[in-house]
């Protein structure tokens, strides 16, 4: 299935908006709380098995008290820092969120999904006085995910806006994986949500997420307010392809290209020394995930190939050619940064400082979905890029095949004995 462009792209509405982005229809209709009642932190698997009676008092309990601190002015949600969670009377399993939110000094926010916590948002300053925490970090990760280091649990970047502006939401969540962006800068990668409610079973044995729950708009600790809430639900992840692995660990079957440059050792596609060119694969892609290992020798330069044609240069030829390449050599100290590692060779630079030592073996994930790639590198987000929006090249040199829409997934060899390993691809 194909993800939405729109998961790259937030788009901006004004406080005035009344009609929803295509395909996505609104939580909050601008006027009153019809479509949510009241919840605090609490497993929905309890609430959604009482019997009728018993949800019937919960939910008219939860009305009179989102009264008390809940209200709207002027279009927006305001919640005075007190009270029940606001949470979606509907229930959903795989969605796209868009939503804005304004909070204050001090204050401590988030978004649970299917009832699950949560996005957070926080005073992330000094003096909001939990840097202990991670709020240094910034606002946007899945802070509930575990302790520091669990996947999701701290944001990439720190996207917050300074108190008084809005900042902008976009969250997807598909299966168990969430991505999210803060105010347009990818904060969560594919991360999954952890099980909350089951957080006292080690995590290899936790019960799986609940598939439905409300959206909740969790407030404490100070004012905070929201608007232009608006949702997609999508097709349920389990409709989707799973990996594929497009390397059988023995022989280069199913490559085409210039296969007698490269060698299979142990279970590794490895370029020989002073050979090269561009392997790839049978199979052509659009968007697609694909996570490898990878190993560089002192000075080594290869790259994966995106969406190449078959011939060519695929850092031309191709959509881009992502390098693979150990700039800490001195050989490289003079490198135009969109040279450097993870890089979309001579369109956009990645950033440095995250890849391990030479012979050791690093671990990628690239995502390619329309004209937008993300690089995480050894857990680290080193590019997130648009090509359609650059039109500044290294040495003001064109790339023909930069808006192909399907191509090979390949490696660029250049001479060096680069090695990887556990190539796996999904369609998306």
């Amino acid at each position: 299935m194909k993800i939405p462009l729109s998961m790259f792209i937030f788009v901006q509405f004004s406080v005035f908006a009344i009609t929803p982005p295509k395909g996505f229809t609104p939580l909050f209709n601008g006027k009153n709380l019809d479509g949510w009642w009241g919840l605090k932190t609490e497993d929905p698997e309890k609430w959604l098995n009482l019997p009728k009676d018993k949800f019937q008092e919960k939910w008219e309990a939860s009305q009179v008290d989102i009264r008390k601190h809940w209200r709207v002015e002027n279009g927006i949600l305001i919640n005075d820092g007190k009270g029940l969670f606001l949470s979606t009377e509907k229930n959903y399993q795989d969605f796209e969120l868009l939503l804005e939110y304004k909070t204050v000094a001090g204050a401590d926010s988030g978004i649970y999904l299917r009832g699950v916590p949560q996005v957070q948002i926080w005073d992330t300053t000094k003096e909001g006085g939990k840097w202990k925490l991670g709020a240094d970090k910034g606002s946007g990760g899945l802070w509930n995910n575990g302790p520091k280091g669990t996947k999701g649990r701290d944001p990439l970047v720190h996207a917050d806006k300074p108190f008084g502006q809005w900042n902008q939401f976009h969250i997807i969540m598909k299966g168990d994986l969430v991505t999210i962006r803060l105010n347009q800068k990818l904060v969560v990668h594919r991360a999954p949500l952890i099980n909350y409610w089951d957080r006292k079973t080690e995590l290899a044995k936790r019960k799986p997420l609940i598939s439905k729950g409300p959206i909740q708009l969790q407030t404490h600790g100070g004012e905070i307010s929201w608007r232009n809430i608006f949702i997609k639900e999508l097709k349920p992840a389990c409709c989707e392809e799973d990996y594929e692995s497009v390397f059988n660990g023995k022989n280069l079957d199913g490559w085409l290209g210039p296969i007698q440059n490269y060698e299979v050792i142990d279970q590794t596609i490895r370029c020989k020394k002073g050979k090269g060119g561009t392997i790839f694969t049978k199979e052509k892609y659009q968007d697609f995930v694909v996570k490898l290992e990878f190993k560089i020798p002192s000075g080594g330069n290869n790259g994966l190939a995106i969406r190449y044609p078959g011939k060519g240069n695929a850092a031309y030829q191709g959509m881009c050619e992502l390098q693979v390449l150990d700039n800490t050599h001195p050989r490289y100290n003079k490198l135009d940064p969109r040279q450097f590692h993870g890089s979309a060779y001579g369109i956009s630079a990645a950033k440095k400082g995250f890849l391990l030592k030479p012979e050791k073996w690093n671990q990628q994930e690239v995502t390619v979905v329309g004209s937008s790639i993300v690089v995480i590198l050894n857990g680290n987000l080193i590019l997130d890029a648009d090509l359609s929006k650059i039109d500044t090249f290294m040495a003001d040199k064109k790339h023909p095949g930069i808006n192909l829409k399907e191509g090979h997934f390949g490696f660029a060899g250049h001479n060096d004995p680069v090695s990887f390993r556990n190539i796996r691809i999904k369609r998306i």
